[in-house]
């Protein structure tokens, strides 16, 4: 039988807190705000895209400490424990001496209203634990998630570059190896669970525990990087009697590769798998990259994209043109499902009661197939597709032996294009070809007009969408499409 600690420990300024049992989805930015009075943490949007309440959190890796900005905005309070916290205000030394990161700031003269600059020093600070580098993209992604309403991008780059090109250490990084007993000392704590005004929160350690409290509450709530249940509770203010958060189970959070694919777990961060999914595929690795933003990419998870179920997430085409299979796990067994089949409908997902997603398999394509995915949206940084298309082909000399294209964004759910499949399949892969494929495009989809994109749109620029994969696997392109996993033998 499980036991059950009751009390969140979390590590501040080089020593464990405890608390007591706290709203379940009270958020770290309220809890710092009006609990802590550490008001250097600001609340702009309350839904993770500004970067105003960017804090810190530090876990034991495998190498020392990893440090991950986030959003306090919408990362419930009790997912910090066992971790260590890092605000603004733990920045200064003791003798009150600006921390490096501030006063980079200062020199490049990079603070105007001053409203998002502590959420800017975060991002920064945490940059600078993990390895920085004056490279303008790498800058850029990591600053992409923090608006600066002056407009004042320049200096900010400047000092982030400053301070990637110093080498600069800290008084975090004097005392990294007694933090670090602290988080291996708290790690090895009981699980946690606790009741508040009698609703539940539980952080299990292993999918068997996970099993079991799903089996005992089946319409638990499943929290991984709230990246979407925040928004429940801080724009919908929804209350969730179960709270089940995933970061601790240990078996979610590993990627296997291995000579036929790679095996990654519901709960790896899409920051976890980006370096593994670039070296599958460039183009999975730029996706990811315009996927939100540094902080929202830390916890946010590749399960988490898929459960949710949205029309509009990023993930899940490119999954299923490369014919991805899910695995599905409760306490009665485990399911294993096509990917594209999990999705039935609008806001209706193939789980049934007391299941939870665990892994999602990307199979090895066939030697010589291409692949590719691309996001439309109207910005290029952290902004949700209007559309988003993936493709894999293979092609016998110049015949389409098999073709799977996936759109999101265009129905109620990510959906391929099946009837546009086969008007290709045992065809040419020419442009006559394809002109005549695309004419049927609208027996496949019937999307929607909104705020993003209208529906004449969203169809012309699917078949545009696919009109430039064939330039790009044809001779007439750079047919550099062929995709596949370094370091594995195709055979």
């Amino acid at each position: 039988m499980t036991s059950y600690r009751q009390r969140i420990k979390y590590i501040h300024h080089g020593r464990i807190v405890e608390l007591g049992a706290v709203d379940p989805t009270m958020t770290l930015l309220n809890y710092l705000r009006y609990e802590k009075a550490l008001t250097g943490t600001k609340e702009g949007c309350a839904e993770g895209d500004c970067g105003a309440c960017t804090v810190v959190l530090g876990e034991a890796g495998e190498d020392g400490i990893r440090y991950q900005a986030v959003n306090a905005c919408i990362q419930f309070l009790p997912t910090i424990d066992g971790k260590e916290l890092i605000t603004v205000e733990d920045l200064k030394d003791e003798d009150g001496a600006l921390h490096p990161v501030q006063q980079a700031m200062v020199e490049a003269n990079a603070t105007q209203c001053g409203f998002c600059t502590p959420g800017f020093v975060m991002s920064i600070f945490a940059d600078m634990h993990n390895g920085a580098t004056t490279d303008r993209q790498h800058i850029d992604d990591v600053l992409a998630g923090n608006l600066c309403r002056c407009t004042g991008y320049g200096p900010i780059v400047e000092a982030a570059r400053n301070i990637a090109g110093a080498g600069t250490k800290d008084h975090f990084h004097e005392r990294e190896g007694e933090t670090l007993s602290l988080l291996k000392r708290l790690a090895a704590e009981d699980t946690l669970h606790f009741t508040w005004q009698g609703r539940h929160y539980y952080a299990p350690d292993t999918v068997e525990e996970l099993a079991d409290i799903l089996d005992r509450h089946p319409d638990a709530t499943l929290v991984a990087g709230a990246t979407d249940v925040g928004l429940w509770i801080t724009k919908q203010h929804r209350t969730l009697p179960v709270v089940v958060y995933l970061g601790k189970v240990t078996a979610l959070q590993k990627i296997t590769q291995t000579a036929e694919g790679l095996l990654i777990g519901a709960g790896v961060t899409y920051s976890a798998a980006w370096p593994t999914l670039s070296d599958f595929h460039p183009d999975l690795g730029e996706l990811v990259r315009r996927i939100a933003s540094t902080q929202i990419r830390n916890c946010g998870t590749i399960g988490g994209n898929i459960a949710n179920g949205s029309p509009i997430g990023d993930m899940p085409p490119a999954l299923i043109a490369l014919n991805s299979r899910l695995r599905v796990r409760s306490k009665a067994g485990v399911r294993e499902i096509p990917l594209e089949e999990f999705f039935i409908d609008y806001g209706k997902q193939d789980l049934r009661e007391g299941e939870f997603v665990e892994t999602v398999f990307i199979p090895v394509p066939a030697v010589g197939a291409h692949f590719a995915t691309y996001k439309i949206s109207k910005r290029f940084d952290q902004d949700i597709s209007a559309l988003c298309g993936a493709m894999s082909l293979y092609l016998e000399k110049s015949i389409v032996a098999d073709i799977r294209i996936c759109f999101g964004g265009m129905a109620g759910t990510p959906k391929r294009a099946t009837t546009v499949e086969t008007a290709l399949i045992g065809k040419s892969w020419d442009t006559a070809t394809l002109d005549i494929a695309l004419n049927r495009m609208g027996e496949d989809y019937a999307p929607l007009s909104d705020m993003r994109a209208s529906r004449e749109y969203r169809l012309l620029a699917a078949k545009n969408l696919l009109r430039k994969f064939l330039i790009e696997t044809t001779d007439s392109g750079t047919a550099t499409r062929i995709v596949g996993v370094k370091g594995i033998a195709h055979a």
